[in-house]
């Protein structure tokens, strides 16, 4: 944006992010209508608040009632309104003014959308043919939204919204992804599902690529390995699209001038000796991820999840304590919510004790409605199991069947150990705070609440049952929305066990300027979760991945061993 900016067009910078850090990179306070950033002529930028743009959505559905309905009836569209989904579509229409109003578009050369984590992304670009189709064929006047007639309303723009995101000539999708093999597969996962839904101008940008500028530092030469080797084994599909490389840094990516060396290339890179004099004392702890599993093996059972900003190495810390428990001779289950994980199921087969699954969100709603329609459909007539079934058939659907299947996994914990490796930080607490409306949206087509929805809360809220480690990288981003990420959890009663960093140079020795560089800016926010999050954290040094999984797993709960070395 700011390099188009620099170039002479009028640019529109938005994230559609619910954890959205845009004004921490920009420097500036952003609201949700677009304002000029300062020192960037020709730049406008903005957030959409997903919650403040359901808050706005739910007055837009009632206010036309108010007087004229029943208090009652007010109060119950309200309820229907308070659910996750409502948030969703919400922030949807906001998206689709910025793609399909040209009221709105027509001011700018280049309108550059920062969307939110793959899942949700997806799920917002397949929200224009699900609802259009859903308005089409609903003919009982209401859905989990309320009145279909917001929707009705909005249905000429959600299909240009899906003409636009098809149209090569006016979208380009830019699928970023650093050199790293989980994070290349889930690059060409997106794209396959972005092919299904006709929109198919991709281009690859390959971000924080690494050449190593030392020639005895074994640290750089396996981060150079790593970067390499992932390259190299790129998935089929995305290997065939445009790409392009950007560096790795030896500082964070935040501020103006900082962003314009990505194009520039004035990286200022200086010798590792210069920048060690920039290096922080760090305070680390004693504590340890080993420690945390011994103390959490005295219950001998309970949930523990993993949560946090995606790619910040959720599954392997999760994937770590799980194996290591099911060593120490106990019963562990692991599993996620998070589509974009990759769990080795192979684990299982080599490790007593450990089963390894994931929540299937196809299967779950298929499920779901089938429950649904043999328990609340039973006796209505034709007409009403029509109605039932098409209700079914709303994306809010599978909030709610994924929202069971996790009570049901948390359930398991009361035998034995349930190791959850959640969702990325937006999807993750949509599920948490779903707990209290999902009541009333469930008793809308069920009878009774299943019991390991109704003791589901508490038991997130009880410290001896759930434990929940909030896992970071020590760079600007991943702590800062962790830091949000832990208000959300003390506003629903839940305190975080402890705060893992992950991948790590500060406990190594190295001499690549690069990596040094890294180092040094590594030092603040490790100190900045002392000092303001939490005093319990353990740190996980960057470790070489050598071959053998369970091996490298291990490592990582015995990581002090690697700081010693």
């Amino acid at each position: 944006a700011i390099a188009l900016a620099d170039r002479g067009s009028r640019v529109l910078l938005v994230s559609t992010d619910p954890a959205s850090n845009l004004d921490e990179v920009l420097g500036v306070t952003l609201p949700n209508t677009p304002i000029s950033v300062p020192t960037v002529e020709r730049l406008f930028a903005m957030n959409i608040d997903p919650e403040e743009a359901a808050h706005q959505y739910r007055e837009k559905m009632v206010a036309p009632y108010r007087g004229v309905l029943p208090e009652a009836s007010i109060r119950s569209i309200e309820e229907q309104l308070s659910g996750g989904c409502t948030v969703e579509i919400a922030a949807f229409d906001e998206f689709s003014k910025l793609v399909g109003d040209s009221k709105i578009t027509e001011p700018f050369d280049h309108i550059i959308l920062d969307t939110a984590p793959t899942g949700h992304t997806l799920r917002l670009l397949e929200l224009p043919s699900a609802w259009s189709n859903y308005i089409d064929t609903n003919t009982g006047g209401t859905s989990c939204l309320g009145p279909l007639s917001g929707l009705k309303e909005q249905h000429k723009l959600y299909s240009a919204t899906v003409k636009m995101l098809s149209d090569e000539l006016m979208t380009t999708i830019i699928l970023v992804a650093r050199p790293e093999k989980s994070a290349l597969t889930e690059a060409n996962r997106t794209r396959n599902e972005l092919l299904t839904l006709d929109i198919s101008n991709h281009h690859l940008a390959l971000n924080g690529c690494f050449t190593s500028q030392s020639k005895n530092d074994p640290v750089a030469e396996a981060f150079q390995k790593r970067s390499q080797e992932a390259i190299d084994s790129m998935p089929e599909g995305i290997s065939a699209i445009p790409s392009s490389k950007t560096a790795l840094f030896p500082f964070g990516l935040s501020g103006i001038d900082r962003l314009r060396s990505m194009f520039t290339g004035d990286t200022k890179i200086q010798t590792a000796k210069e920048l060690e004099k920039f290096i922080l004392p760090v305070a680390f702890t004693d504590d340890t991820i080993g420690q945390y599993v011994d103390e959490i093996e005295k219950e001998g059972r309970g949930v523990i999840m993993t949560m946090g900003k995606g790619g910040v190495g959720k599954t392997s810390v999760a994937s770590a304590i799980a194996l290591k428990l099911a060593q120490k001779g106990h019963k562990v289950h692991l599993s996620t919510t998070d589509p974009a994980a990759h769990l080795d199921l192979t684990l299982a087969e080599s490790v007593q004790g450990l089963s390894v699954g994931r929540i299937d969100a196809q299967k779950e709603v298929k499920e779901y409605a089938k429950e649904v329609m043999a328990t609340a459909g039973e006796g209505l007539d034709e007409q009403g199991r029509k109605l039932l079934e098409e209700d079914l058939r709303s994306p809010c659907t599978e909030e709610i069947a994924i929202f069971k299947a996790f009570a049901r996994e948390v359930d398991r914990g009361s035998d034995g150990f349930v190791v959850l490796d959640t969702a990325p930080t937006g999807h993750t607490l949509l599920l948490l705070d779903a707990a209290e409306s999902y009541h009333r949206e469930v008793t809308r087509t069920m009878s009774d609440l299943p019991e390991s929805v109704k003791t589901l809360l508490p038991r997130l809220r009880d410290p001896s049952f759930t434990r929940v480690f909030i896992v970071t990288l020590p760079e600007a981003t991943p702590v800062h929305e962790a830091s949000k990420l832990q208000q959300d959890l003390s506003r629903a009663g839940i305190k975080p066990y402890a705060w893992i960093v992950n991948a790590s140079l500060s406990p190594l020795t190295i001499t690549d300027p690069v990596l040094v560089g890294k180092k040094s800016e590594e030092s603040r926010y490790i100190n900045e979760i002392r000092d303001s999050y939490s005093n319990r954290f353990a740190i996980i040094p960057w470790i070489e991945e050598n071959g053998n999984y369970e091996e490298w797993l291990s490592t990582i709960i015995e990581s002090e061993k690697v700081i010693a070395q």
